[in-house]
């Protein structure tokens, strides 16, 4: 089995954040990866959940001096790596102290929604990206998991500077459960749209739920797998009607959790070359 380079962008992974049953399958699946010898990395917010000294936080001098536009300001991105010693993964923390480092996930007991969140999702996607090019590293297999990474593949296939970099790279696209109602807005494309990019990229965001960025990430997807046994029955026909290869949900504690997993990618990169 040739050596794969999997990234993984999510929002939640044990022990750093810990909202729903998703945090265990994105520790789960890239550690389990990593174990059999594949170099694999973690991309996530850094949320004020997650403390340096607890968690050993360290911020990775090379990758400073990236500024992520959101609308008509330039936002610093500061990128802090951890490491599970027993995994021997590290993971990268997309740290800013308007949007991230202060803050909880999408709201607080003071303010369940935020109104800026919008903002928020617009800067993490936007960072993905910024890394990737700032690394170097370009993954075989990047699979965003969640609705808040919902338009990285989007970047990826709609966005010039990104599109021949990625031409080799494969987008699986998870979704999971409805955890809100709210809406991110009416500005959300104004303030996300790159220079050269056709705001008609942005299908369905013009007022965004949470079901919108479920279906934008498996409409720029190569592959969708099910994060979830209730995933929103909408999402699922979406994701069947696409045509596109489809993993359905499977528990992560099941045997053939991680064979299914590996023949997907493996399947994705055969499709490549086809």
């Amino acid at each position: 089995m040739s050596k794969l380079k999997i990234l993984y962008v999510t929002h939640e992974m044990t022990p750093y954040m810990e909202m729903t049953h998703m945090s265990d399958n994105a520790r789960f699946l890239p550690q389990k990866m990593q174990d059999k010898d594949m170099e694999v990395r973690v991309f996530m917010p850094r949320f004020g959940i997650i403390k340096e000294r607890k968690h050993r936080l360290h911020e990775v001098i090379r990758l400073s001096g990236i500024n992520v536009p959101v609308g008509d300001d330039d936002n610093p991105l500061l990128i802090k790596v951890a490491s599970l010693p027993a995994a021997k993964m590290q993971i990268y923390f997309l740290d800013n102290d308007d949007y991230f480092s202060k803050r909880g996930y999408y709201g607080d007991d003071t303010h369940p929604f935020y109104a800026d969140n919008d903002e928020r999702v617009i800067f993490f996607n936007k960072g993905v990206m910024e890394i990737i090019h700032k690394l170097e590293w370009v993954p075989d297999i990047i699979h965003c998991q969640g609705w808040m990474s919902g338009l990285v593949p989007m970047y990826a296939r709609t966005v010039p500077r990104n599109e021949n970099l990625f031409k080799h790279s494969r987008f699986i696209y998870t979704p999971y459960e409805d955890l809100f109602t709210d809406t991110l807005g009416t500005k959300l494309i104004e303030k996300a749209v790159v220079s050269g990019q056709d705001p008609k990229a942005f299908i369905g965001m013009e007022n965004p739920s949470i079901t919108d960025f479920y279906n934008i990430g498996v409409h720029y997807a190569d592959g969708i797998t099910m994060g979830s046994s209730t995933v929103n029955p909408t999402i699922v026909a979406a994701a069947e009607a696409s045509g596109k290869p489809l993993l359905h949900y499977h528990e992560n504690e099941s045997e053939n959790f991680i064979e299914k997993h590996i023949e997907f990618y493996h399947s994705l990169l055969e499709l490549k070359h086809a």
